[in-house]
């Protein structure tokens, strides 16, 4: 049984060649009617032309071809199942991502709560963002409507000779079966070998399946990825559009990309390509000139759903460290943890009121984790880690995440602008968060109000007894916020409470006026905030320089 988008390829090729030999047709037709030159007559006119041959080429193979040749074999076509399930989900898949249909605005696919940082990015161009997963047609299969079997289709790379496959998560993720056609396979309308999944690896979209066979079978290498620059000449293999053993050609466009902000792309920093890679590549190895693997091609950026010259890759000194944890026992990929969250992206005013230029600011400290154990508190600043400085939050997780669990690190921290330094012992990120749906509240940060009203576009007043017991601290509670002031820009909303303006605590709106009253044009002004209805977010320090 051939897959759905094999079935309308095949229709596709067959219209094209139809028109094409229609075209050809009408061509001789009216060449005839025009000249009158007949089949005989055009033979004689001819009679001098001499025969083309075909002279061999001495060109010895390029390392395009020779990486091909020896990388191919290793590389095989997954195509997976999914049998229908009644739901009142609305939702269909779209290249391996799910995007709401018309009428359902919301697709938030972050992991909530289950990481050590949450940044703040430019999300715009994710409308145009698509995980590249192939072979289900949009709009078709859908699982509540039509009950229809769904198929899709992805690539993978055969990295042990005794089966193991690295792939994409999303190419397995929800897969009642799955297959695995090797190039050696007959070309039949078989569907493949059947294959397990080992384990899975959400936060970097990798997984790890596995086929049983007789003999072994043809692997890869894998590469250093640190090593490889911008620039350099990559290959990437794979079935786009259920076009198995596609080649082809382009550099490293880029390096270190993180695509989806906050949460959900922490431990996802890609090389970029553009190397021609559409639906169906997920999960293929992109290529160096050594025939090593140094990446697994992940997604696209694309406005069409297919390829214009920005694709993504997980970097394979990363995949080789999922790989090897999938492969556990455990079949787990156990991440360190201290405990904390924090805002990525802060604007430079908070760095020149809190008066530090590297390091992360500490927005919430999950209570009983480890930084809550080792003394650490909302407002701290971690500047170093074992005496190495910390350039921000995603130098910080990166660090801690690799650490295993019971190990011990040093942490240096400003409070107060003084330096201080504790031992903290790291966690299991996925236990010390297990518990962050009801956690206790934390200090938190940001806020204008009084004066407010005219410098900063806002309104506020002293907060009630059942807002306090809430966020267990004082500080004014914002009534209102004017369209585009300061206030507005900086997203600050009717409920929140502010806590302090430039450090300086806001207990009470006198405090708060007298404190505003103060700033001039041109002043960093850097808020702590705290929204009553999430305290579990911690403390939100938005701030700017004062227009």
């Amino acid at each position: 049984m051939r897959s759905i988008l094999e079935r309308l390829s095949a229709r596709r090729l067959t219209s094209a060649f139809v028109v094409l030999a229609t075209l050809t047709a009408a061509i001789v037709a009216g060449s005839f009617a025009a000249h009158g030159v007949r089949g005989q007559e055009q033979e004689n006119a001819s009679s001098d032309a001499s025969p083309l041959k075909i002279v061999n080429s001495s060109l010895p193979p390029n390392e395009f071809v020779k990486i091909a040749k020896q990388v191919a074999p290793a590389v095989v076509n997954i195509n997976t199942q999914t049998m229908p399930k009644q739901s009142d989900n609305r939702m269909r898949r779209f290249h391996g991502r799910s995007i709401p249909m018309p009428g359902n605005p919301d697709d938030n696919n972050d992991d909530q709560g289950q990481s050590q940082g949450q940044g703040q990015g430019d999300d715009n161009f994710q409308d145009f963002f698509n995980r590249f997963f192939g072979g289900q047609i949009p709009g078709q299969g859908d699982q509540g409507d039509q009950g229809q079997v769904q198929e899709s289709l992805g690539s993978g790379f055969i990295v042990d000779p005794k089966g193991y496959i690295i792939t994409n998560d999303h190419v397995v993720d929800n897969a009642d079966k799955i297959y695995v056609k090797l190039s050696t396979d007959p070309d039949t309308s078989d569907l493949g070998r059947p294959a397990r999944v080992i384990g899975v690896d959400k936060a970097t979209d990798l997984a790890v399946i596995k086929i049983d066979t007789s003999t072994p079978l043809p692997t890869v290498k894998m590469g250093n990825s640190d090593e490889s620059q911008v620039g350099d000449w990559v290959e990437a293999i794979g079935s786009p559009f259920a076009l198995s053993q596609t080649v082809t050609a382009g550099i490293i466009s880029a390096k270190n990309r993180t695509i989806e902000p906050g949460v959900s792309g922490q431990f996802q920093h890609f090389i970029q390509t553009d190397a021609a890679i559409n639906p169906g590549n997920s999960g293929g190895p992109l290529l160096d000139m050594n025939g090593n693997v140094i990446g697994v091609n992940t997604a696209i950026y694309t406005q069409s759903a297919g390829y214009e010259g920005i694709g993504f890759a997980m970097p394979s000194n990363t995949v080789v460290a999922i790989y090897n944890d999938l492969i556990s026992p455990s079949h787990k990929v156990v991440r360190g943890s201290i405990g904390i969250s924090f805002n990525n992206g802060l604007s430079s005013s908070v760095n020149r009121v809190y008066g530090f230029k590297n390091g992360v600011l500490v927005q919430l400290v999950q209570p009983g984790g480890p930084a809550d154990k080792a003394g650490l508190k909302p407002g701290d600043i971690i500047t170093s880690i074992d005496g190495r400085m910390v350039k921000d939050g995603d130098d910080l997780v990166n660090d801690i995440a690799g650490r295993r669990p019971g190990s011990t690190a040093r942490l240096g921290y400003l409070r107060d602008g003084k330096q201080s330094d504790a031992t903290v012992t790291i966690g299991d990120r996925d236990k010390v968060f297990a518990n962050l749906t009801n956690p206790e509240a934390a200090p938190s940060p940001e806020g204008p109000s009084g004066a407010g009203e005219t410098k900063l576009g806002l309104v506020v007043r002293d907060i009630s007894p059942q807002v306090a017991a809430k966020i267990h601290m004082p500080g004014v509670e914002i009534e209102s916020v004017r369209t585009g002031s300061f206030a507005d820009l900086r997203q600050l909303e009717p409920g929140q409470v502010i806590t302090h303006v430039n450090k300086q605590p806001t207990g009470t709106r006198d405090q708060f006026e007298a404190i505003v009253s103060k700033l001039k044009v041109g002043d960093d002004v850097v808020f702590e905030v705290v929204d009553p209805k999430h305290p579990e977010a911690g403390i939100l320090y938005p701030g700017g320089v004062l227009q």
